[in-house]
C-alpha cells in the first residue's frame, strides 16, 4: 500500500512539474528569440514607434500595443459586468425549471470554436456596425463586442462556482438580521465570492488579450493608429499570425519580441488582478 502510495505521489509530481517546465520552456524559447532583436532595433524605437513597415527596417509596434490594451480592456469591462451578474443570477436568484436550459446554453457558448465567433462577426456584427455607424465595419468596436461575448462563459462559469461555494450560513445570517434577498446577496455573499471572481476575471483577460482568430476576421488588420473606434486596427497577436508564415531574418525574430511583450503585458494584468485577488 506504501509503494502503491509513494508511486502516486511521484506520478503526481511528475505531471506538476511537467506542466511548470512547459511553462519554463515556452518562455526560454520566445525570450531567447525576442530579446536580442529588441536590442539590436532598439527599446525606445520599438516599443514607442508607431510605423511597421519590416521590409524598410521599421519596427513600431506602438499602435498594436494600444490597439491590443484598448481592446481587451472595454471587451473586459463589458463582459466581467455582464459574466458577473449572469453567474448571480444563476446562482442565487434563478428558477430551478430554467436553470438547466441556461447552463447548458452558457457551457455550449464557451464551446464554440473561435473561428466561429469570427464568422457571426463577420455576418452580423461587422454588417451592423457599417450600416448603423459608417465606416468600414471592420474595427476595434466589432473586435470589442467579439472579444466581450467570448469572455462571458469563462466568467460566469467560474464565478457562478465561486458564488455556490460561499457557505450558506453566510447568506442566512444576513436574513435573519433583517436584510432583503437583494441585499444578502450583493453586500454580503457576492464580496465574500470575491477570490474566486477575481479568478474567473484573471482568466478572462487572459482569453481577450490572447484572442486571434476571432479578431482576425472582424478587426480590419490595419497596422495604422486608429483614429477612432470605429477604424481598423491590428493586434499584437493578430500581427503575429498574420505574418508569420513568410517572415525571416529579422522581421520573424521581431514577430518574438511582439510575442515578448505580449507575454509581458499579460504577466502585468495577471499581477494586477491577483493583487486585487486578495
Amino acid at each position: 500500500m506504501k509503494t502503491r502510495e509513494h508511486v502516486a505521489k511521484l506520478i503526481f509530481m511528475f505531471c506538476a512539474l511537467t506542466a511548470v517546465a512547459a511553462l519554463f520552456v515556452i518562455i526560454f524559447f520566445i525570450f531567447s528569440r525576442g530579446m536580442p532583436a529588441i536590442f539590436e532595433v532598439g527599446i525606445g524605437g520599438f516599443l514607442s514607434g508607431r510605423v511597421w513597415r519590416p521590409l524598410q527596417g521599421e519596427f513600431g509596434i506602438f499602435t498594436f500595443i494600444f490597439t491590443s490594451l484598448v481592446t481587451t480592456i472595454v471587451a473586459f469591462i463589458v463582459g466581467s459586468r455582464i459574466g458577473l451578474w449572469c453567474a448571480i443570477y444563476l446562482a442565487m436568484f434563478c428558477p430551478r425549471k430554467i436553470y438547466r436550459p441556461l447552463k447548458t446554453m452558457v457551457e455550449l457558448l464557451g464551446g464554440i470554436p473561435s473561428v466561429l465567433y469570427g464568422f457571426f462577426g463577420v455576418v452580423v456584427i461587422v454588417p451592423f456596425i457599417r450600416n448603423a455607424f459608417g465606416g468600414p465595419g471592420n474595427s476595434m468596436l466589432a473586435a470589442m463586442i467579439i472579444l466581450s461575448i467570448m469572455i462571458l462563459p469563462t466568467i460566469i462559469n467560474l464565478s457562478e462556482a465561486a458564488i455556490r461555494a460561499v457557505p450558506s450560513f453566510y447568506y442566512e445570517g444576513a436574513l435573519a438580521l433583517g436584510a432583503t434577498k437583494t441585499e444578502a446577496v450583493f453586500d454580503v455573499v457576492v464580496p465574500a465570492a470575491k477570490s474566486g471572481v477575481n479568478a474567473s476575471y484573471i482568466l478572462g483577460v487572459g482569453r481577450a488579450i490572447g484572442e486571434t482568430m476571432a479578431v482576425i476576421m472582424v478587426i480590419g488588420n490595419s497596422p495604422h493608429m486608429p483614429e477612432s473606434v470605429l477604424s481598423p486596427a491590428r493586434t499584437m497577436t493578430a500581427a503575429i499570425a498574420l505574418e508569420m508564415s513568410y517572415a525571416t531574418g529579422l522581421h520573424q525574430n521581431m514577430l518574438f519580441a511582439i510575442g515578448v511583450v505580449l507575454f509581458t503585458i499579460v504577466i502585468v494584468l495577471n499581477l494586477i488582478l491577483t493583487i486585487r485577488r486578495h
